[in-house]
């Protein structure tokens, strides 16, 4: 759809505990469930709508796919941050996220984030 629906669906997870854990349990449902949430009658311009292909990024966290879509690379840091710290243990840290990150991403150079 567009970068800005990416962000704003970025944004409506990091942005709530409740909605990590919610997004965490259940990925795929969770943007279901989100996509639902749009247009009220109180909230006619609440236009969400992704792409198949932003949709399935989403559903399965991946982070790389979002990044090549146009994410803003900020706001996919923090997400991706807040949706994979459950998996913080032994052998695998804040530090092991980052390189994983960043070896993902890598391949696809720097985006045109800019809307």
């Amino acid at each position: 759809m567009t970068k800005y629906m990416l962000d704003k669906f970025m944004r409506a997870v990091e942005m709530s505990d409740d909605a990590v854990a919610r997004y965490v349990a259940d990925p795929a449902g969770f943007v279901d469930s989100w996509l639902a949430g749009g247009a009220t009658p109180d909230r006619p311009t609440d236009d969400r709508a992704l792409t198949a292909e932003e949709r399935d990024a989403f559903a399965t966290v991946d982070h790389e796919a979002l990044y090549a879509l146009g994410a803003h690379p900020y706001l996919l840091w923090h997400f991706i941050e807040a949706a994979h710290t459950h998996e913080f243990g032994d052998g695998f840290g804040w530090r092991d996220l980052v390189e994983r990150y960043r070896a993902d991403v890598a391949p696809h150079g720097h985006v045109d984030y800019i809307p």
